[in-house]
């Protein structure tokens, strides 16, 4: 038997019929996770990249299972069994039927769960149901045994009297004849782990996956897909509909926050950290408990609503309006479901974090990662590397820790009180060097001070030095001693404020140790690749210190990722330039394990002008270097040259700046001067808005403006900023994007120290022989700087060609985007088409008959 899967030449459970360029797309994922290869994969906005992605991951997986079902039969020698010989043609077809027996077992236990969760549904419509109220709290009894709550774990365990056997014991002779329904708890099959940035984008997958022509009903196997009849109870809508066709879903689960899935209404009401609220519940016994977790010991409830989100996918609202119905958490419901699922759809933190992955139960061994939006991996996983600490919040968890100690000191064990002493001495070192370095007078000129782990621990002292951080970091993970000196201060805080009549403030915040817990769990981390920083913030006069530690290289929190999955996909509209990714995520993976694949645009060449404007209308050359942002006489060409493109372009304009300074500053010179006014005789004028708020007001003004010009204007003009709101996971598609125009070259301000101290690493490796330098390229610390510019520009221009019938012009206003070097940088299906224009009067030209042409096709 050939243990190899060859590449299909078709997909037919692609709805549609798929573009050469989706065929090529599809055959190389393929390819790329039999391979059990990491692949970078570009496929512009329009080209069907998450049906694609779904379609061909879907099929293989599909394959797959055909072959677990093969190699399960070859292992017991019947798959290639002579044929003539009846004996082993009967043993060969009684152990097929076995293995389809067990899967149509689990499958009419997936079908029941479907229709009692219709039945649900349908009662649900029929009735006005009230939410379950959390029953009142009594006030707790202020004495020497209930503070017992407030011990560690570690210590609460030492006390219990009832051993581990017996306890497992009890608990199954409490399920009883449930435990059938739990027997296959440990049920697991290949997976697909789907992750992007954003609840939006996670919100697109399961529609995409629904309209798939998935796998024949015969066709099922081990891990099968689920087959559902056409008829489908309230799920798009609440008629039913008749017919004799049959779909097919794989298993699906969409992991999501408590904040998306939290269904507990009164708790979500409270002002406080719904995560640390919700903790508290689940510590709490009896009627305190959370009513829509089942009761401790008895799962079978919990087990049921697993299979009914199994049963038929679900979004992260789907999931919500489930769990209302049966009056379960869909939080916990849904990471119930992750082992027997085929489809897991979760958002960057719960893939990429260790520690949310331990959390959920998720081992990623030889399965399948899919990350969309893959241009933002980098900044993501620097982000969720990056912790900080107050000064302020340092001296209250020292504070607390002390009270905590001072109370409980003859009720704690020796380990308890060892690890606690310990971390008093880290805390109380780590707040006079804090406070010693805000009060020294060097920091009148030094706002910021940058150190390795191993300065900071040395300048700790003596102390700090014979501790063991590992070890305290482990202490605090088991004992969830954090949370337990934080409910002990938040009680102390509440008879203070009932003594004294003030109001008080809801439970739930989070404990300001585990701040420190972070910090202190990254300075044990061996690699040399992190960064302390100590900086002034605030206001003059009321500074606070803030302390910071950045991981300078994205590489070594994705290694487990890369080592333990079978296959790694990164996709992005966007993922030029390609080699950067390559350099930064896999410096030391083998070269044959590395792919890319970059998709042209479904876009006809006649639908997209890209062109680099490198001279004004005065025939200087255009350069918006930082220096020049503020020089009126380049301001007002600027505003020259987007008043004449006014006067091209139809519909809607999006014209982005490299910075808010740039953009404020042109503003105000144009209001001045009375451009501005000159704009708006065109088309209606825009402005991106300070706050996130009122981004959704500026952009539904917008598209009224272009859809419905008036007084003889034509259509609307955006101006934005290369990075910011309106740069990356909008669709400005048709007549709302006819032009977008970029501003020069929006590199970072190379005053940050946080920048400074990447391009020094970077260097560092190059010169070390551990990063590659491919030939015409700069140094690395230059490389990063372009790239880190080149990916946000890339970003902005993509928000104009949305599908195959779109149009537009792509204008890079810098003569500095005619050089090969930036050209390269480019998705190539805009870089390939790109004319550099070598007069302003030229470019206008070629614009000109562009949109006259269009104007007469369409």
């Amino acid at each position: 038997m050939s243990l190899s899967l060859p590449t299909p030449d078709d997909f037919p459970a692609f709805p549609f019929s798929p573009y050469p360029i989706q065929v090529e797309l599809m055959r190389h994922l393929y390819t790329s996770i039999e391979g059990r290869k990491v692949t970078i994969i570009e496929s512009p906005t329009g080209t069907g990249k998450t049906l694609s992605l779904l379609c061909a991951s879907l099929t293989w997986l599909t394959d797959e299972k055909n072959r677990a079902r093969k190699g399960k039969l070859a292992a017991l020698g019947m798959a290639d069994a002579d044929d003539n010989d009846w004996v082993a043609g009967q043993t060969r077809e009684r152990l097929r039927r076995d293995l389809e027996d067990q899967e149509s077992e689990y499958e009419q236990r997936l079908a029941k769960a479907r229709k009692k969760e219709a039945e649900m549904r349908k009662m649900a419509r029929a009735r006005t149901s009230k939410k379950p109220r959390m029953k009142e709290k009594s006030n707790p009894i202020n004495d020497e045994e209930n503070d017992d709550v407030f011990l560690p774990e570690t210590e609460a365990a030492e006390n219990d009297n009832i051993s581990p056997a017996v306890k497992t014991l009890m608990e199954k002779l409490e399920k009883g004849s449930r435990q059938d329904l739990l027997d296959d708890e440990e049920l697991t099959c290949t997976k697909i782990y789907y992750a992007s940035r954003t609840h939006s984008q996670l919100t697109q997958i399961i529609p995409e996956m629904k309209r798939l022509k998935l796998f024949p009903v015969d066709n099922r196997s081990t891990c099968s897909s689920i087959a559902l009849p056409r008829k489908r109870v309230a799920e798009e809508s609440d008629d039913e509909v008749d017919t004799d066709t049959t779909i097919s879903y794989s298993r699906t689960v969409s992991l999501g926050s408590r904040k998306q899935l939290c269904v507990n209404d009164e708790l979500r009401s409270k002002k406080a950290d719904l995560d640390e609220a919700c903790r508290e519940l689940l510590n709490e016994k009896g009627d305190k408990r959370c009513q829509f977790l089942s009761p401790i010991g008895d799962d079978y409830r919990m087990v049921e609503f697993r299979d009914q989100i199994l049963a038929s996918p679900k979004d992260i609202e789907d999931l919500a309006t489930a769990g209302r119905i049966v009056n379960l958490c869909p939080y916990f419901g849904s990471r119930r479901a992750i082992s027997q699922a085929e489809l897991v759809t979760l958002p960057y933190n719960l893939l990429l974090q260790k520690s949310a992955r331990e959390a959920l139960g998720i081992d990623l061994k030889d399965q399948i990662v899919i990350i969309d939006e893959a241009h933002n991996l980098i900044p993501t996983l620097l982000a969720l590397s990056t912790h900080k600490l107050s000064l302020s919040t340092l001296e209250i968890s020292f504070k607390q820790v002390c009270i905590y100690n001072s109370k409980f000191r003859n009720r704690l064990s020796p380990v308890n009180m060892l690890h606690l002493k310990r971390l008093v001495a880290f805390l109380d070192a780590l707040t006079k060097y804090t406070l010693s370095w805000k009060e020294d007078d060097v920091r009148q000129n030094q706002k910021v001070d940058m150190l390795s782990v191993s300065e900071l621990l040395e300048r700790l002292g003596n102390k700090v030095a014979g501790i063991n951080l590992l070890e305290i970091t482990g202490y605090l993970k088991t004992s969830k001693v954090a949370r337990k000196i934080a409910a002990y201060s938040e009680k102390q805080d509440e008879k203070r404020m009932d003594s004294a009549k003030i109001k008080q403030t809801p439970k739930g915040a989070v404990p300001p140790l585990h701040a420190v817990e972070d910090l202190m769990r990254s300075l044990t981390a061996t690699s040399e690749d992190g960064r302390i920083s100590l900086s002034l913030v605030g206001n003059p006069g009321h500074e606070d210190v803030e302390i910071k530690y950045q991981l300078l290289n994205p590489a070594p929190p994705f290694l487990d990722v890369i080592e333990e999955a079978r296959s790694i996909i990164l996709a992005g509209g966007t993922m030029s330039p390609i080699s950067d990714v390559m350099n930064q995520l896999f410096p030391n993976l083998p070269s044959e394990r590395l792919t890319s694949f970059s998709c042209g645009h479904v876009i006809p060449p006649w639908n997209l002008l890209p062109m680099t404007i490198s001279k004004g209308p005065r025939g200087g050359d255009l350069q918006y270097k930082a220096e020049k942002q503020a020089d009126k006489a380049v301001i007002g060409e600027l505003g020259q040259i987007i008043l004449n493109l006014t006067n091209i372009v139809p519909g809607g304009m999006i014209v982005f700046f490299p910075s808010y300074r740039f953009l404020h500053t042109s503003k105000d010179a144009w209001k001045t001067s009375g451009v501005i006014e000159k704009f708006n005789a065109k088309k209606k004028v825009f402005f991106e808005p300070d706050e996130a708020k009122d981004v959704d007001e500026i952009l539904q003004g917008f598209s009224f403006a272009v859809h419905n010009p008036v007084d003889n204007k034509k259509g609307a003009l955006l101006f934005a900023v290369i990075g910011a709101k309106l740069s990356e996971g909008l669709n400005f598609t048709d007549d709302l994007a006819r032009a977008v125009v970029i501003v020069g070259l929006p590199y970072a301000n190379l005053a940050s120290p946080e920048l400074r101290e990447r391009m020094k690493y970077v260097k560092r490796l190059e010169d070390k022989g551990q990063l590659k330098k491919a030939q015409g390229q700069k140094d690395a610390a230059a490389e990063l700087y372009e790239n880190m510019c080149m990916n946000a520009v890339n970003q902005s221009i993509g928000r104009a060609i949305r599908h195959r019938g779109d149009w537009a012009s792509l204008i890079l206003l810098d003569r500095r985007y005619a050089s090969p070097n930036i050209r390269n940088k480019l998705p190539k299906w805009i870089g390939s088409e790109m004319k550099v224009a070598q007069t302003f009067g030229s470019a206008m030209k070629e614009m000109g008959v562009f949109f006259r042409n269009k104007k007469v096709q369409n």
